[in-house]
């Protein structure tokens, strides 16, 4: 799995920085009963480990991740918030170190969208499923933004992101490709909801939360790559990421679709 977005102190800000704004608009409507066992595949460094378990205080969560570096600050943020119900692992989701149908339910959230393999992912997943147990999917699609004032420069800015995460074997599109990989996947009774961002600047908390400190901050974070990789000019990205900035002001508006998965392991 390659990893676009980067490791450092302000990528990890952003993520937080989501998590805590989006925490109703995703988190909403999951919630595992008491004594379930949830398996949180690619935790990252815990921005929704701790929203997880916080609203499900007496289910059991396993959250797992690839990077060492990202479970470290996973298990900072939650022993920082004092939850008792994670266990935190050094794990890859393509060779899971649990036994088959060891978990009552799977969330996975904003990492498919990094896998060469997504369908080969889910499936390794489903077999960690019991019988019955539920699958929870969450990917954004950048293909859904749109904006006021609209620009042809902020466009193509998002586009690098677009086209380095494909390069690296991801897909920044991939939420409107949730329902196809579940069923792919074989998971039954899938049922994927669309969950728009809609801000403008009655709603300062996501004007700061979302479109600039999450969403512009990612599209900043790719602008050395992206001139690297000879996908565009500075001088045509940074007029991208002003534009981007100009739709927080007070007349402006910004638009983005996440796209929640839930389905039934076979």
């Amino acid at each position: 799995m390659a990893y676009v977005h980067g490791y450092d102190a302000r990528a990890n800000e952003r993520l937080h920085d989501q998590a805590t704004t989006l925490v109703e608009l995703l988190h909403s409507g999951t919630a595992y009963p008491a004594g379930s066992r949830v398996l949180e595949a690619g935790c990252g460094v815990g921005a929704q480990t701790v929203t997880l378990a916080q609203r499900s205080p007496d289910a059991l969560f396993t959250s797992i991740d690839v990077s060492a570096t990202s479970v470290a600050e996973a298990r900072r943020r939650v022993e920082a918030a004092g939850l008792k119900n994670v266990e935190l692992q050094q794990a890859d989701l393509f060779a899971l170190p649990f036994a088959a149908r060891s978990f009552d339910h799977v969330f996975v959230c904003f990492v498919l969208e990094h896998l060469s393999r997504p369908v080969e992912a889910l499936h390794t997943l489903r077999d960690a499923l019991r019988p019955g147990g539920t699958m929870t999917v969450i990917e954004g699609d950048h293909g859904s933004t749109y904006f006021h004032p609209d620009s042809a420069a902020a466009h193509e800015a998002i586009q690098c992101q677009v086209e380095l995460q494909r390069a690296a074997g991801g897909d920044s599109n991939i939420g409107r490709r949730v329902y196809p990989l579940l069923v792919e996947a074989g998971f039954d009774d899938v049922h994927v909801n669309p969950l728009m961002v809609y801000v403008d600047s009655s709603r300062p908390e996501l004007v700061d939360g979302f479109t600039r400190r999450t969403f512009t901050a990612m599209i900043e974070g790719v602008r050395e790559d992206a001139i690297a990789a000879g996908l565009i000019d500075p001088d045509r990205f940074d007029a991208g990421v002003r534009d981007l900035h100009r739709t927080t002001e007070a007349d402006g508006v910004f638009c983005y679709t996440f796209f929640k998965g839930v389905a039934r392991g076979a």
